[in-house]
């Protein structure tokens, strides 16, 4: 284990969590909100540090990053755990089994293997990678000095304080926006939308980024959706932050039908009318 940063101690043994904006309050012997941060004798540690549950050598494109080194590989890791609880999640068997297995490893193995496999860089992904914060923190920094690039694939919910402490480290991300509107967030993923809308403004002028967004067949694929999410990247990013819709298939807990292909191209043309990249994926 490892402790945790970006905690706070506070009576009876308690502690809270300030990684993300659920900050959660978490009692002695007891997990937050991601399984994978605990409080032991009134100190948060991480369970999963150094540990992995996937390793792979992955194109740039599949992240999706379309203008980052594209036609480029990439060394990508995940580890287990999320801060979301996402009902439709594509690797439900990794952020929601929190016994999935893993293998241990070093920051110096992974920037070895990355330089091995001709590399570009390492990128932070399959799971949510800010609950892995002190390992990918760590990482990053070897990964800079020896001149790879580091990309981070996040859901956006972390607080502002530890984003701020990593962004210098990181060369581009693609950010989930997972709807535009707050109530999906709450149903649907157990969040809140804002706290990942200001992640994208304050990623926005540190990195390159790209957006990503599922759509789900009567969740969030209205064209009043589209219009506003449009509308929200343009006015706050401009018209070059490249946008991805990709098409939702039934997964984890959630059965509905796939997105039809005739929703995602309505999407892309109304996106198109004022963002000059936007591409659809999953089809």
């Amino acid at each position: 284990m490892k402790e945790a940063l970006f905690y706070e101690a506070k009576d009876n043994s308690k502690v809270r969590c300030r990684l993300c904006p659920h900050n959660c309050l978490i009692l002695e012997g007891k997990l937050g909100l991601c399984g994978v941060r605990k409080n032991q004798k009134g100190k948060l540690y991480s369970l999963i540090y150094a540990q992995a549950t996937s390793l792979a050598l992955d194109p740039i494109e599949k992240k999706p990053l379309y203008h980052f080194h594209p036609g480029e590989f990439i060394l990508s890791i995940g580890t287990k755990g999320c801060n979301l609880s996402c009902l439709f999640c594509q690797n439900w068997n990794i952020s929601k089994d929190l016994n999935a297995p893993t293998e241990e490893i070093s920051s110096e193995f992974i920037i070895k293997r990355a330089k091995q496999l001709n590399s570009f860089g390492v990128a932070y992904t399959y799971n949510e990678p800010f609950i892995w914060y002190e390992f990918v923190l760590d990482t990053a920094k070897l990964a800079k000095e020896e001149g790879l690039k580091n990309v981070l694939v996040t859901n956006g919910y972390v607080n502002l304080e530890p984003l701020k402490e990593i962004l210098p480290l990181i060369d581009a991300m693609n950010i989930d926006i997972k709807s535009i509107e707050d109530k999906f967030y709450i149903n649907t993923c157990g969040g809140r939308v804002e706290p990942v809308l200001e992640v994208i403004k304050e990623s926005h002028k540190h990195c390159h980024i790209e957006l990503t967004n599922l759509i789900i067949p009567t969740l969030n694929d209205s064209q009043e959706n589209f219009i506003k999410l449009t509308d929200w990247i343009y006015t706050n990013l401009g018209d070059s932050v490249p946008l991805h819709f990709s098409r939702y298939f039934p997964c984890y807990k959630m059965d509905l039908a796939p997105t039809p292909i005739a929703t995602l191209k309505k999407a892309e043309e109304i996106a198109r009318k004022k963002l000059k990249f936007v591409y659809l994926g999953n089809v």
